[in-house]
């Protein structure tokens, strides 16, 4: 049998153009060195994680503010000696709340501000942020918002743990 015999079963077909795809597919152009192409869009998924960051900034400084305004009010009034029972209420102990509200309000800043050019060092550090935001959102001064920092530092935690958020801040940078 030969190849233009038209009983060949192996042979190509008569009378039929030849169609484009027939066969293997061709294969992917090559990128340098043999690595994938560089993400250049952030999923949405860590892009919702980032603006969770920036959404827990806006109310760490509504506690900030409201911390240094207490501790200010209790400390005048302690002065009028106005309200004899404050006399014992250790204003220190807001304040150093006021600065834990605010070294917390520092980290989720500059976390979210590295979110486009961070690597997996950044993604562990949102994983510890959300999972400790989470936990200290049990014992909230303000119930409702610590609801809000609970079900935010959730969803942060699963965000930037996930498969998007592992490939995201694993990225090729060029």
């Amino acid at each position: 049998m030969s190849y233009g015999d038209p009983n060949n079963p192996y042979g190509a077909p008569q009378g039929q153009p030849q169609q484009p795809g027939y066969g293997y597919p061709a294969a992917p152009p090559a990128q340098p060195y043999g690595a994938a192409a560089p993400m250049t869009a952030m999923p949405g998924k860590v892009s919702a994680a980032r603006t969770m960051l920036w959404v827990i900034v806006a109310l760490q400084v509504i506690g900030v503010a409201l911390f240094a305004f207490s501790a200010v009010a209790i400390n005048k009034a302690k002065q009028d000696n106005s309200l004899p029972g404050l006399s014992d209420y250790p204003v220190g102990v807001i304040w150093a709340f006021a600065v834990l509200a605010l070294a917390w309000l520092v980290w989720a800043a500059v976390m979210a501000t590295k979110f486009s050019t961070g690597g997996n060092g950044l993604r562990v550090s949102a994983l510890v942020f959300g999972i400790l935001s989470a936990v200290l959102g049990v014992y909230p001064f303000l119930v409702i918002l610590g609801i809000v920092h609970i079900v935010l530092g959730i969803l942060i935690a699963c965000f930037v743990g996930g498969a998007d958020g592992k490939a995201w801040f694993n990225r090729a940078r060029y």
